[in-house]
């Protein structure tokens, strides 16, 4: 029953069309055809994974989240033109994933802001000119620094307090074998003693 209702899942994950878009079946376990452009959109729609031909052109997008056309493995076709990207370090991730897919689709967009990049071509931009995020950086490395350095004083904390303990533990085995072995030579004494 489980693996039935994860199929049913899975199924209709691959098919559900987003309400914002017109999906187009090109045929039995072809894929769909999902067309998104010129819908005013501002973020990007949750796309069924057997999207082939995916038209997401002239609406308001201004970024993609990462990883969210991580799952579109049968994608032949982008068309992401004429929206206003803004092309700070947060958009990587799709000139990343376009030059991976379609590069063509990567040839038509260009960037509406920040000023510096306004109306170059995404694909020519550099790190330098995606920078402008570069003071996320240090602070997610600090944030970073110091949760290791915690967990690296933990454990050597903890390390000194278990040699510390077996230490002690080995101190007290010795003075307990003492003590029996002392009591044990009493008793050889005393009973020495008796026999003379």
């Amino acid at each position: 029953a489980g693996f039935a209702v994860s199929l049913l899942f899975h199924v209709t994950r691959t098919e559900v069309c987003p309400p914002s878009c017109n999906c187009k079946s090109l045929g039995e376990m072809k894929g769909l055809h999902v067309d998104c452009s010129s819908r005013k959109l501002m973020e990007m729609p949750a796309l069924p994974v057997n999207t082939k031909k995916l038209y997401l052109h002239n609406n308001s997008l201004t970024s993609v989240p990462p990883g969210a056309l991580d799952s579109l493995r049968s994608l032949e076709e982008v068309k992401i033109f004429d929206n206003p990207w803004n092309c700070d370090c947060h958009i990587l991730y799709l000139k990343l994933w376009l030059e991976d897919i379609s590069a063509t689709s990567l040839e038509n967009i260009r960037c509406a802001t920040p000023d510096p990049v306004r109306m170059k071509p995404l694909r020519q931009l550099t790190g330098n000119e995606l920078g402008i995020c570069k003071r996320l950086l240090p602070i997610k490395c600090l944030e970073f620094f110091w949760r290791d350095l915690i967990l690296i004083a933990g454990a050597i904390i903890t390390l000194i307090l278990v040699a510390w303990a077996l230490k002690f533990s080995k101190k007290l085995v010795c003075q307990i074998n003492l003590s029996q072995y002392d009591s044990w030579g009493q008793l050889l004494g005393r009973h020495t003693s008796k026999n003379h």
